[in-house]
């Protein structure tokens, strides 16, 4: 159909104008109440009764899970999602800025499914809750659920995340933020417990096997390559120093580019971990976590978004020159159907770094809000572009459905 997409932006923004105060308000609540993985009991239901009280009809514990919601708009055509997150981290609170997820999230959804009511525009759109990217893989289980099953048609998947402004040399955003793979596995150690001081040729020492793996992984740092991260913590460690312990638990993540070759550097970290036990006769057992597979931009939406952004005077690159060194579940939605994960700037201080104490601080800043609702008015207008446009929805599938990335 043909569109008048300065008057479908018109709507948009002056809607999103409207609206901001309201999401602001959520957004502070938000903020102000941070939730970890699968325990978002305030998010979910304060954002479902916002999205009812706009007149949605929210289904609430979604896909099996007690903290996931959507809400669709439209019948028949294809179907964009709008993903948002809204999980914290321990201690720190919103220091990754998923209070700002959410608001912008919320507010493209707004925005979108205000214009398709007033312009009278075909297709559907849905705004789906994801809880527990903290390290939860909340979207790989809502992709086992059938959040994103290729019988739904789903056109896109979209959604932006916060960044510091400083960190992408002081420009608006970026339509691409390539995050890279995340491997995540438990190891546990058990040996056998004895009197540290009166019998320790009796006990098998669960924590040397420990200390042992982190001590192999360790040498094996110097030998992967310099856009590989290795990282492991340990979780319990023995009790008391006079009993030999017998069971210790470690947690790790292996990353890299891509989710092939971070298969292959865990293999040779498994190999540092077998050793470890080995040498001090323990037995080892792997708990193996969804992994986060490396985020595939894809180029129809990345370029549709830029140019949009653009409209409203905001200056966002296509991507940076370089992956950022973090991972996200949302890569492992771009690998099921076609993907656009942006990246929004907010101002903070010069030495503020996601997931710190200061990056918090900055998320809950009114400046921060702003910044927020014009990456939305971007996000709305793409997933009206790819509703509406066929030639641009056929280019989206078709670079996914070939591997095409920006």
């Amino acid at each position: 159909m043909s569109m008048d997409w300065e008057k479908v932006r018109e709507v948009v923004n002056s809607h999103l104008d409207q609206q901001s105060s309201e999401l602001y308000r959520v957004n502070q609540a938000l903020h102000g109440n941070p939730e970890l993985a699968y325990k978002e009991f305030f998010a979910h239901d304060t954002i479902s009764s916002f999205l009812e009280k706009q007149g949605f009809t929210v289904q609430r514990k979604t896909y099996g899970l007690d903290t996931s919601f959507e809400a669709t708009v439209g019948s028949g055509g294809r179907l964009v999602i709008v993903c948002a997150e809204y999980d914290a981290l321990p201690d720190i609170g919103h220091a990754c800025g998923h209070n700002l997820i959410a608001t912008s999230s919320i507010a493209a959804f707004l925005g979108a499914a205000y214009a398709m009511k007033t312009l009278g525009i075909n297709g559907r759109l849905r705004i789906l809750g994801t809880p527990a990217e903290e390290g939860g893989g909340g979207k790989a289980k809502l992709i086992n659920a059938g959040a994103f099953s290729p019988s739904a048609d789903v056109a896109a998947s979209i959604m932006a995340h916060p960044i510091t402004k400083h960190a992408i040399g002081g420009i608006s955003g970026l339509a691409a933020l390539d995050l890279i793979a995340s491997l995540k596995f438990r190891v546990e150690f058990k040996g056998k417990s004895a009197h540290a001081a009166g019998e320790p040729w009796n006990g098998t020492n669960a924590l040397d096997a420990a200390v042992g793996a982190y001590n192999n992984v360790s040498m094996l740092r110097q030998q992967i390559r310099p856009e590989e991260r290795v990282h492991g913590v340990f979780e319990v460690g023995g009790t008391v120093p006079n009993v030999i312990p017998d069971y210790t638990r470690m947690n790790w993540y292996v990353r890299a580019p891509t989710t092939e070759q971070g298969e292959k550097l865990q293999k040779r970290v498994h190999a540092c971990i077998d050793a470890g036990a080995n040498a001090t006769g323990c037995t080892y057992n792997y708990i193996v976590a969804e992994p986060y597979k490396h985020v595939v931009s894809n180029p129809g939406l990345c370029e549709t978004y830029v140019q949009d952004m653009a409209k409203i005077g905001e200056d966002v690159l296509v991507k940076a020159p370089e992956p950022f060194t973090a991972s996200t579940d949302m890569g492992n939605v771009s690998h099921e159907v076609p993907g656009f994960h942006g990246a929004f700037a907010i101002p903070t201080e010069p030495d503020a770094a996601l997931h710190s104490t200061k990056f918090a601080a900055a998320a809950g800043k009114p400046e921060a809000h702003e910044c927020a609702m014009k990456s939305a008015k971007g996000m709305a207008m793409l997933a009206l572009r790819v509703i509406v446009d066929d030639g641009l929805a056929d280019r989206v599938r078709q670079d996914f459905e070939s591997g095409n990335a920006v």
